[in-house]
């Protein structure tokens, strides 16, 4: 019985502060319709920034906490809304989401940045009042912080209940997400009010931080403090975003589990402990299917931001063969190291197609394309390896079987999940990929199910090789770069013919709109399963080409963060675009390790500002993240930029022959060992960027040559006087075209049916 208690009442403070890091999502999203993941990061930044103050520069407890609940936490709400989401308004639910996870990741960048994970400086995490400071109730011991920690809990249940609905403040608060202009009109300032909410949930996500923090005991850790907050995101779908007692009873309910796992499992159950931490997802993904959801529209909303061109079947075979052209180009340059990161940019550029097939055709979300490759390099493992040692290679069968399983698991995690679409399908997959991370990637020793032993994660590794298809063999290092080239050149025009398809076009009609589909006589379930499998399918084989390209890999590989990170940039690329896959895997591997590289060197080389050079490569951390903040002011994607500005070089020949010729010259005194690679980086950004700008000014003046300069509308008949058509331009912006002027006087007379 004093063990039922005992742990009864540490599930309680452990839900209460669940409840408090829900609490916080749910008033952010009933205040401003965004659904912050970054909750957990805000918790996590609180938590490391609350030990530093307390004990890292020893500050009594009192002002540490006045620090970063008063000041801190509020602030960084409060300029998180200003500075990001406010610019949300008018885009997709996928560009919500993705600015929500850059905020995550940048937080978390920046908390592994400060407080390195490699420092030998210890970092204890103590309960408040001490780690002695106990309530005792009869035989039962109690520390105090759990007394606290669910005393707290209770009070801002209490007091975000009377502030939503007895106050007037809280109710302008719920008004801002269903209409801002009317409460606008009615006196209210709605970007203000967000704001405050803003400011109001990050308090309470830093206070549930600081508070499980001591309960779980651990040593601090960024990414898995914030995983421990993102745990509570079961407790707000509970709720289902918008009742706080639902809410505070999931949290209960999640707390009390958790504990009671740890309680009464028996120990000989090896696999307890990884379930124990995989119990809150598994909660999120049955609260998604069990709860009602809302009814479908009749049709989405037609003023989004975000605009998408298909390129023609022949732009998509002249774009594959460039390409593989530019590719055999850069091999011969190339290093071998650098080699070595392109083609894992290329396996990574292929997982990102699978995105572009789910989310941009389609207009369904998936944030754990790498928890596919997981199982799809396990599958492999086991069953698609021939030969041992050096000799080992990874059959043609293999990978197709290894597609064919991951299409499988595909269709059994969008089955129960067709019903979902937006934010809730993007909860549902994520959860999915964190129960990956903690449950199947943690599963190292060996098990037995019906006589049959098996282990599926051996050893904590998995040694992939190359493959060998037929006679080829690609184990070395070029075969391999061209084999992965080839295959995002397949996938990429296979999904362009595909989506100009008729399949294509009722995916389009789907992401449109899923009732006006069902409606005209489409099944939605058939499509939504089958493009869920075919990018299962992509992201499995990527996977597995990504581990072949390393050899061995852990599960720090498939770690659900680096799925959102490359979710993320491909937003950012363009998710409507086979190039914004692209994107995605050469600035996610290629680019980073390239500016990484350049400032160490540059630190090796100019010796007095080596502090300032590492200073940036630190920074370099960061940067993704930062650039999938800035999604809200380009939902497009980058790739639709890039592919403007080069309109210009297209449409003139002389512009695109000067391009194309320095560029082949910088290869060739590249190639002949004139300049280095360095200085081929330099020179072909300088030729890609300055010469279309460049140029394209100096077309523009010589076409503008002898035309006189356009006078604003606003000063014709002050600059110059009026001409004929500008009286012509003016009757027709006023509608007076039809007006009849007599000869015989110079006044105008009003049409016949002017008074309707």
């Amino acid at each position: 019985m004093q063990t039922f208690l005992q742990y009864t009442i540490l599930g309680l403070a452990l839900g209460g502060a669940y409840f408090i890091a829900a609490s916080g999502l749910v008033v952010t999203y009933t205040t401003s319709g965004i659904f912050n993941f970054a909750q957990g990061a805000i918790a996590m930044l609180a938590v490391f920034t609350y030990w530093q103050f307390r004990w890292g520069w020893g500050w009594p407890a009192p002002l540490a906490l006045l620090m970063v609940l008063g000041i801190l936490a509020p602030l960084l709400g409060a300029v998180l809304y200003q500075v990001v989401m406010k610019n949300l308004r008018g885009t997709s639910e996928v560009t919500k989401i993705i600015v929500s996870i850059g905020v995550m990741l940048g937080l978390q960048a920046l908390a592994t940045w400060v407080w390195s994970p490699t420092s030998s400086t210890p970092r204890q995490f103590q309960k408040f009042l001490g780690p002695k400071a106990f309530a005792h109730f009869g035989s039962l011991t109690v520390p105090w912080h759990i007394i606290i920690s669910f005393i707290i809990a209770i009070a801002i249940a209490f007091g975000i209940r009377f502030l939503f609905v007895r106050t007037r403040s809280g109710v302008a608060m719920r008004a801002v997400v269903d209409d801002p202009e009317l409460l606008q009109l009615n006196g209210g300032r709605p970007e203000r009010l967000a704001m405050i909410s803003w400011a109001g949930g990050s308090f309470l996500a830093a206070l549930a931080g600081i508070l499980i923090q001591p309960m779980i005991g651990s040593a601090m850790s960024a990414g898995a403090l914030t995983l421990l907050v993102i745990d509570a995101f079961a407790a707000a779908m509970f709720g289902r975003l918008r009742s706080l007692p639902r809410t505070f009873m999931g949290a209960l309910i999640i707390g009390l589990t958790t504990t009671y796992v740890v309680a009464y499992f028996p120990s000989k159950w090896t696999w307890s402990s990884s379930f124990r931490n995989s119990l809150p997802m598994i909660f999120l993904f049955i609260i998604l299917l069990v709860l009602p959801q809302d009814r479908l529209r009749g049709a989405t909303v037609l003023r989004l931001r975000e605009r998408f061109r298909m390129p023609s079947i022949r732009t998509a075979w002249i774009a594959g063969l460039t390409m593989m052209i530019v590719v055999f180009c850069l091999k011969v340059i190339m290093a071998k190291t650098g080699v070595n990161t392109l083609t894992l940019a290329l396996t990574f550029a292929i997982i990102a197609l699978s995105l572009v097939l789910l989310t941009g055709f389609a207009g369904e979300i998936n944030l754990a394309a790498l928890s596919f490759g997981a199982i799809a390099v396990m599958v492999v493992y086991h069953f698609g390896v021939s030969g041992t040692g050096t000799a080992a290679r990874t059959t043609l069968w293999g990978i197709l079987l290894a597609a064919v399983v991951t299409a499988l698991v595909g269709a059994l995690i969008a089955l129960p999940a067709l019903r979902l679409r937006g934010l809730y399908l993007a909860l549902a997959t994520m959860a999915f990929g964190v129960f990956v991370s903690r449950m199947v990637l943690t599963e190292r020793t060996e098990r037995e199910i019906f006589g049959l032993k098996f282990t599926l994660f051996t050893a904590g590794q998995l040694a992939i090789p190359r493959p060998k298809i037929g006679p080829i063999d690609f184990n070395g290092q070029d075969a391999f770069l061209f084999l992965c080239a080839g295959l995002f050149v397949a996938i990429g025009i296979g999904m362009v013919y595909l989506r100009h398809s008729g399949y294509g076009r009722r995916l389009t009609a789907m992401k449109d709109s899923p009732a006006a589909s069902a409606t005209l006589g489409m099944s939605v379930v058939r499509l939504k399963l089958s493009i869920f499998m075919m990018s299962a399918a992509i992201a499995g084989i990527g996977g597995v080409m990504m581990a072949a390209q390393i050899g061995t890999v852990n599960a720090d590989r498939f770690d659900i963060f680096l799925s959102l990170a490359l979710m993320m940039i491909t937003v950012v690329g363009g998710i409507g675009y086979v190039s914004g896959a692209l994107f995605a895997g050469i600035f996610l591997i290629a680019f980073i390790e390239a500016l990484n590289l350049l400032l160490k060197k540059f630190a090796l080389d100019y010796s007095t500002l080596e502090a300032i050079f590492m200073f940036f490569v630190s920074a370099v951390t960061v940067l993704p993240a930062t650039i999938g903040i800035t999604m809200g002011k380009n939902p497009s994607g980058a790739v639709s930029d890039i592919a403007e500005g080069m309109n210009l070089v297209k449409q003139s020949k002389p512009l695109m022959i000067t391009v194309l010729g320095l560029e082949a010259a910088i290869w060739a005194l590249t190639a002949t060992e004139v300049i280095t690679n360095w200085n081929f980086v330099i020179l072909t950004l300088a030729n890609l960027i300055l010469v279309p700008l460049v140029g394209g000014k100096f077309l523009m003046a010589r076409a503008m040559r002898g035309v006189p300069k356009p006078v604003p509308p606003e000063l014709i008949g002050i600059d110059r006087p009026f001409t004929d058509e500008d009286l012509a331009a003016m009757d027709h912006a006023l509608n007076l075209e039809s007006i009849v002027i007599p000869s015989s006087t110079t006044v105008r007379e009003e049409p016949a049916n002017a008074s309707a």
